[in-house]
């Protein structure tokens, strides 16, 4: 399920970094991949909105990040908030989901890299649990 209705607002926890998106956001993808685990501490809630339907509202404190030939992630310089996921070439952002203001109405879809999850807990939600990055899901 996504959500299309009005804009979305979001941001970090001191506000030197705020966003909105004006379109459709995907459902939220657990990311247990050892990258997600160590930038946020346990594993990322993650989910987009597409390039064209994302802006930044404020920007001082963002900093990005090459964690991989593949991808950079945008964090807030500042209070250090996990922020976003960007892969190269890919037409969508990835957005953290708890960074959102307000209820947002996404439910979780799967879990990526189910595999490398941390051994200190189980995954017991019954979602779909992938051993890789490669999902597709419905998104207007």
């Amino acid at each position: 399920m996504s959500t299309a209705g009005p804009e979305r607002t979001g941001g970090c926890l001191c506000g030197a970094v705020r966003y909105e998106v004006r379109g459709p956001l995907r459902p939220v993808v657990m990311c247990h991949c050892t990258q997600c685990r160590r930038v946020t501490g346990h594993f990322m809630a993650a989910t987009a909105a597409r390039r064209s339907d994302f802006r930044l509202l404020a920007e001082s404190g963002l900093a990005w990040y090459d964690s991989s030939a593949e991808a950079r992630r945008g964090f807030c310089s500042n209070c250090g908030s996990t922020l976003f996921w960007q892969g190269a070439g890919r037409d969508y952002i990835s957005i953290a989901a708890g960074t959102l203001d307000g209820s947002s109405g996404l439910r979780t879809a799967c879990h990526l890299f189910a595999g490398d999850k941390g051994d200190y807990y189980e995954i017991t939600d019954g979602m779909p649990q992938l051993h890789d990055g490669n999902f597709s899901l419905k998104w207007p």
